[in-house]
Protein backbone atom coordinates (compact mmCIF):
# COMPACT_ATOMS: atom_id res chain seq x y z
CA UNK A 1 0.00 0.00 0.00
CA UNK A 2 1.25 3.59 -1.18
CA UNK A 3 0.62 6.14 1.69
CA UNK A 4 2.45 8.85 -0.03
CA UNK A 5 1.42 11.75 1.69
CA UNK A 6 0.49 11.35 5.14
CA UNK A 7 -1.52 14.31 5.78
CA UNK A 8 -3.61 13.22 2.52
CA UNK A 9 -4.18 9.82 3.48
CA UNK A 10 -5.21 10.70 7.31
CA UNK A 11 -8.07 12.87 5.05
CA UNK A 12 -11.70 10.93 5.96
CA UNK A 13 -10.10 8.23 8.37
CA UNK A 14 -11.22 7.12 11.43
CA UNK A 15 -7.94 6.87 13.49
CA UNK A 16 -8.05 5.20 17.21
CA UNK A 17 -4.81 6.43 19.64
CA UNK A 18 -3.93 4.63 22.73
CA UNK A 19 -2.14 6.32 25.41
CA UNK A 20 -3.99 9.39 24.82
CA UNK A 21 -2.82 11.48 27.92
CA UNK A 22 0.74 10.57 27.30
CA UNK A 23 3.43 13.20 25.86
CA UNK A 24 3.47 11.47 22.76
CA UNK A 25 0.19 11.11 21.48
CA UNK A 26 -1.13 14.30 22.73
CA UNK A 27 1.52 15.73 20.17
CA UNK A 28 0.27 13.07 17.50
CA UNK A 29 -3.06 14.44 17.91
CA UNK A 30 -2.57 18.20 18.10
CA UNK A 31 -0.52 17.94 15.19
CA UNK A 32 -3.50 15.31 13.13
CA UNK A 33 -6.30 17.75 13.94
CA UNK A 34 -3.69 20.98 12.85
CA UNK A 35 -3.12 19.54 9.47
CA UNK A 36 -5.55 17.48 8.69
CA UNK A 37 -9.51 19.26 9.49
CA UNK A 38 -11.05 16.24 7.43
CA UNK A 39 -9.57 13.60 9.99
CA UNK A 40 -13.65 11.81 9.97
CA UNK A 41 -13.12 10.58 14.04
CA UNK A 42 -10.04 10.17 16.22
CA UNK A 43 -11.06 7.50 19.57
CA UNK A 44 -8.68 8.44 22.35
CA UNK A 45 -8.35 5.49 24.86
CA UNK A 46 -8.15 7.11 27.98
CA UNK A 47 -7.75 4.68 31.24
CA UNK A 48 -10.78 6.42 33.43
CA UNK A 49 -13.05 4.58 34.93
CA UNK A 50 -16.73 6.02 33.47
CA UNK A 51 -17.26 8.20 30.89
CA UNK A 52 -17.56 11.36 33.19
CA UNK A 53 -13.80 10.59 34.52
CA UNK A 54 -12.49 10.06 30.78
CA UNK A 55 -14.10 13.45 29.81
CA UNK A 56 -12.46 14.77 32.68
CA UNK A 57 -9.19 13.97 31.85
CA UNK A 58 -9.46 14.76 27.98
CA UNK A 59 -10.14 18.31 28.94
CA UNK A 60 -7.39 18.51 31.84
CA UNK A 61 -4.66 16.08 30.56
CA UNK A 62 -5.28 16.85 26.68
CA UNK A 63 -7.14 19.67 25.62
CA UNK A 64 -6.72 21.89 28.26
CA UNK A 65 -2.32 22.03 27.60
CA UNK A 66 -0.70 25.00 25.88
CA UNK A 67 0.07 22.20 22.93
CA UNK A 68 -3.40 23.15 21.71
CA UNK A 69 -3.15 26.93 22.04
CA UNK A 70 -2.32 27.49 18.11
CA UNK A 71 -5.29 25.40 17.43
CA UNK A 72 -7.58 26.86 20.01
CA UNK A 73 -6.02 30.56 18.41
CA UNK A 74 -6.87 28.95 15.26
CA UNK A 75 -10.58 28.34 15.47
CA UNK A 76 -11.33 30.52 18.21
CA UNK A 77 -15.20 30.06 19.10
CA UNK A 78 -15.44 26.80 16.91
CA UNK A 79 -12.56 24.90 18.84
CA UNK A 80 -14.65 23.10 21.59
CA UNK A 81 -17.44 22.03 18.80
CA UNK A 82 -14.66 20.69 16.43
CA UNK A 83 -13.26 18.89 19.40
CA UNK A 84 -16.48 17.49 20.49
CA UNK A 85 -17.46 16.38 16.43
CA UNK A 86 -13.64 15.04 15.85
CA UNK A 87 -12.99 13.20 18.89
CA UNK A 88 -14.48 10.39 20.97
CA UNK A 89 -12.75 9.86 24.21
CA UNK A 90 -13.45 6.32 25.11
CA UNK A 91 -12.40 4.80 28.85
CA UNK A 92 -10.34 1.66 28.33
CA UNK A 93 -6.99 0.36 28.95
CA UNK A 94 -4.64 -1.46 26.66
CA UNK A 95 -3.31 -3.79 29.37
CA UNK A 96 -7.37 -5.44 29.21
CA UNK A 97 -8.68 -7.53 26.50
CA UNK A 98 -10.97 -5.99 23.75
CA UNK A 99 -8.93 -2.59 25.35
CA UNK A 100 -11.33 -2.76 28.07
CA UNK A 101 -14.08 -1.37 25.65
CA UNK A 102 -17.50 -2.09 26.52
CA UNK A 103 -19.32 -4.77 23.39
CA UNK A 104 -21.36 -2.06 21.38
CA UNK A 105 -18.13 0.51 21.43
CA UNK A 106 -16.13 -2.09 20.36
CA UNK A 107 -18.56 -2.94 17.30
CA UNK A 108 -18.59 0.65 16.62
CA UNK A 109 -15.19 0.70 16.63
CA UNK A 110 -14.52 -2.54 14.46
CA UNK A 111 -16.98 -0.96 11.72
CA UNK A 112 -14.82 2.35 11.79
CA UNK A 113 -11.56 2.25 12.06
CA UNK A 114 -9.06 3.15 9.57
CA UNK A 115 -5.64 2.96 11.68
CA UNK A 116 -4.45 2.24 14.83
CA UNK A 117 -1.56 4.07 16.83
CA UNK A 118 -0.88 2.61 19.90
CA UNK A 119 1.55 4.76 21.73
CA UNK A 120 -0.01 3.32 25.62
CA UNK A 121 3.41 2.86 27.44
CA UNK A 122 4.80 2.70 31.10
CA UNK A 123 8.20 4.62 30.83
CA UNK A 124 8.85 4.25 34.75
CA UNK A 125 12.02 1.83 34.70
CA UNK A 126 11.19 1.11 37.88
CA UNK A 127 7.39 0.06 37.40
CA UNK A 128 5.93 -3.04 39.21
CA UNK A 129 6.70 -5.67 36.99
CA UNK A 130 3.19 -6.69 36.93
CA UNK A 131 2.02 -3.60 35.95
CA UNK A 132 4.87 -2.96 33.28
CA UNK A 133 4.05 -6.49 31.58
CA UNK A 134 0.47 -5.97 31.29
CA UNK A 135 1.01 -2.39 29.46
CA UNK A 136 4.08 -2.86 27.61
CA UNK A 137 3.99 -6.43 26.23
CA UNK A 138 -0.30 -7.72 26.88
CA UNK A 139 -1.07 -4.14 25.77
CA UNK A 140 0.46 -4.24 22.50
CA UNK A 141 -0.78 -7.98 22.20
CA UNK A 142 -4.21 -6.64 22.76
CA UNK A 143 -3.87 -3.85 19.97
CA UNK A 144 -3.07 -5.86 17.67
CA UNK A 145 -5.84 -8.25 18.28
CA UNK A 146 -8.00 -5.18 17.59
CA UNK A 147 -6.63 -3.72 14.92
CA UNK A 148 -7.20 -7.31 13.26
CA UNK A 149 -11.23 -7.16 14.07
CA UNK A 150 -11.17 -3.31 12.73
CA UNK A 151 -13.09 -3.94 9.09
CA UNK A 152 -11.45 -1.12 7.32
CA UNK A 153 -7.41 -1.47 9.02
CA UNK A 154 -4.52 0.39 6.77
CA UNK A 155 -2.39 0.99 8.97
CA UNK A 156 -1.37 -0.30 12.03
CA UNK A 157 1.48 1.89 13.93
CA UNK A 158 3.33 0.96 17.10
CA UNK A 159 5.19 2.82 19.00
CA UNK A 160 7.83 1.24 21.44
CA UNK A 161 9.44 2.78 24.71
Amino acid sequence: MDFGNITEFLGNKTILITGATGFIAKILLEKILRIQPNVSRVYLLIRARDAKATNIRLQNEVLGKELFRVLRDKLGTNFKALMSDKISAVAGDSSYKNLGLAENQLNEMYKNVDVVINVAATTKFEERYDVALGVNTFGAKNVVNFANKCAKIQLLIHVST
